[in-house]
């Protein structure tokens, strides 16, 4: 759970939260305890204190400055220091360099957080003191982490128990006013961030909720501004541990009205300007924060606030669905795109909700199309050879391998198998056929591709079929899940036999992917094996499913040219599947026509001569 007295910089907690490192204000790193002597930090304090003594500015200053922000690891700065700090930035008896304002600001913001209870009066002057910055300053040397660095000292200040309600109020009135006239700034150095959301994070915690909606205005309206940042997948999950770390402490200090503020303004009728990828992090950490709720603090209002929550990521799922239509082969909207990401990771990192169509659906987009994305990758890479005969960038794909929602496909498809298991038949039926139907494409797709690549560009193939690997096992998963639903007593011999035959023919188009013996697979194979033997029907159906002898010696979609140079022998992933009809073939064959045998088996025996074992 983020309990906010577990999270002493609260924009480090997020980059965590993201896979990301420590990061410190002007591209300086964070060092470690033993890199800086105790002897350079008290140095660097001397001379600052001198400086400001002799009422001259020493380029020495800076450089002091840098080494205490190197330092920060390890650094403690306590009143004394903090009314250093605060004297250098108000004398008028030098003009610092605009460099030294946002490491005098993390200096600051250092001593805020790491103080046990700072000087209310010194709290007082730091507020004038920024005050009068911003407003005389700030418009000459502006600078994203200026901007950064600003927001998130007002809002660590504005979180201050002790502080004053007038200073806790002036910082979040500067705060808001910071995010609404400068949020460009935030899009020119997009390593801020996190900074930026760490001080809405602390303003939102803030005891004092004159500018609460004002702030949530920003949190989720910023992003859809037209010189606004970029909607990206990090900055979503930033959003929703932000939000999960802001209502953990409005529910372990029973703060209704905040929590009544979440559930009107965001939860309830959102602002046309609210941007749907934010609305649903913003939800999902809702319900995280929820379901971490400790048990029996009679907080009736936490079941109706994730209640809400899920409602809202129904609704944003439903309004995605209703604008694609054709949501998984013909939408191809980078903002959409985004959306599917979001929603997935959502419900990957904040747990089961409820059954809605619209949610199965995006799920089943978001697995099809973003995170297993092999049919757009293979026509990627078909065009590119085709067009340019160059070599595809690879980047792309291991950035994909890379990303938190490729190594969170897992529990994403546990998330989908729920909301299957709880569908109508309806929904059930057809992600059922979305799934078999990109079975059948990857199959389609991976062997152009490979047949193409294989000595041409290995370590392309090699990250392709990581990815195929992965969507093998989600198959393989939903499968199962399948098996369980549609396999028993309350459904006809038909249907069972006709759903068998289907997740046979897919597990036959991912044969070549199959790396390991999963215990899902097996299972799910013995299930739907058993069901198919008992009747010559079903057997019929699955072995006229196998390619046919002119479809293993020959692609019709072949150019003339590659026709002429197709050799079925090395198509690796046509023989995996073949080879897997044929140890499937054996359990059914007392039931399967001779006719049959002879028109669609024997002919691949005299092509794969090492099959005969199985027949004989």
């Amino acid at each position: 759970m983020a309990r906010q007295t577990n999270t002493l910089f609260l924009e480090q907690w997020l980059r965590t939260n993201i896979g990301g490192i420590s990061h410190s204000v002007s591209g300086h790193s964070s060092l470690s305890t033993s890199s800086l002597s105790a002897r350079a930090i008290i140095q660097a304090w001397s001379e600052i204190r001198d400086s400001l003594q002799n009422q001259t500015f020493n380029p020495l200053i800076l450089q002091s400055l840098k080494t205490l922000l190197n330092s920060q690891a390890s650094l403690h700065v306590a009143d004394p220091q903090a009314k250093l700090l605060l004297s250098v930035l108000s004398s008028r008896s030098f003009d610092l360099p605009s460099e030294s304002y946002p490491i005098l600001l993390r200096l600051l913001y250092i001593w805020v957080r790491k103080s046990f209870r700072p000087s209310t009066a010194l709290i007082d002057s730091a507020v004038d003191v920024l005050s009068h910055v911003f407003a005389t300053e700030f418009d000459s040397k502006k600078s994203p982490s200026f901007l950064a660095e600003g927001i998130l000292i007002l809002g660590a200040i504005s979180f201050v128990p002790s502080v004053s309600e007038s200073s806790k109020i002036a910082c979040s009135e500067l705060l808001c006013r910071l995010l609404e006239e400068d949020y460009e700034l935030v899009r020119l150095g997009e390593e801020i961030i996190p900074d930026v959301l760490a001080g809405i994070g602390y303003a939102l915690s803030s005891s004092v909720d004159v500018h609460f909606v004002r702030v949530l205005d920003s949190l989720l309206g910023i992003w859809g501004k037209e010189d606004g940042p970029r909607s990206t997948v990090p900055t979503a999950l930033m959003i929703l541990h932000l939000v999960e770390w802001v209502v953990s402490g409005c529910i372990k200090s029973r703060s209704l009205k905040k929590i009544e503020a979440f559930t009107q303004q965001i939860l309830g009728t959102s602002k046309a300007s609210y941007v749907p990828f934010a609305l649903v992090m913003v939800a999902a950490g809702v319900l995280r924060a929820s379901r971490q709720a400790a048990n029996g603090q009679g907080l009736e209002f936490v079941s109706r606030l994730r209640i809400s929550a899920e409602n809202q990521i129904a609704f944003v799922a439903q309004q995605l669905i209703s604008e694609t239509k054709a949501y998984i082969n013909s939408d191809n909207d980078p903002a959409n795109s985004l959306l599917r990401q979001c929603l997935s990771l959502a419900l990957a990192r904040s747990g089961a909700v409820s059954f809605t169509v619209p949610v199965l659906l995006c799920l089943a987009s978001a697995l099809l199309r973003e995170i297993f994305p092999l049919s757009h990758l293979y026509m990627q890479i078909l065009q590119f050879i085709h067009s340019s005969g160059s070599e595809f960038d690879t980047n792309e794909i291991k950035r994909h391998l890379d990303s938190s929602l490729f190594k969170e496909a897992g529990v994403i498809t546990g998330v989908f198998c729920n909301q299957y298991v709880s569908a109508d038949e309806d929904s059930k039926s057809l992600v059922e056929s979305l799934i078999w139907d990109y079975c059948r494409d990857v199959y389609s797709g991976h062997r152009q591709v490979a047949l193409l690549l294989r000595e041409r560009n290995n370590e392309l193939l090699v990250d392709l079929e990581k990815i195929a690997e992965s969507a093998f096992l989600m198959v393989a998963v939903f499968a199962l899940a399948v098996t369980k639903q549609r396999l028993n007593s309350n459904f006809s011999q038909e249907i069972q036999r006709e759903k068998s035959v289907q997740i046979l023919v897919s597990f036959s188009c991912l044969e070549y992917f199959r790396r390991m013996r999963l215990p899902e697979y097996m299972d799910t194979i013995r299930r739907v094996v058993a069901c198919v033997q008992e009747n010559e029907s079903a057997c019929i159906s699955f072995v006229e499913s196998m390619p046919f002898y002119v479809d293993l010696t020959t692609w019709q979609d072949f150019s003339s040219k590659q026709k002429m140079g197709y050799e079925w022998s090395k198509d690796e992933v046509q023989t995996a599947r073949v080879l897997f009809y044929v140890r499937v073939i054996p359990t059914c064959i007392e039931r399967l026509p001779a006719h049959v045998f002879r028109r669609v088996v024997t002919p691949a025996m005299f092509l794969y001569p090492k099959i005969h074992g199985y027949f004989t």
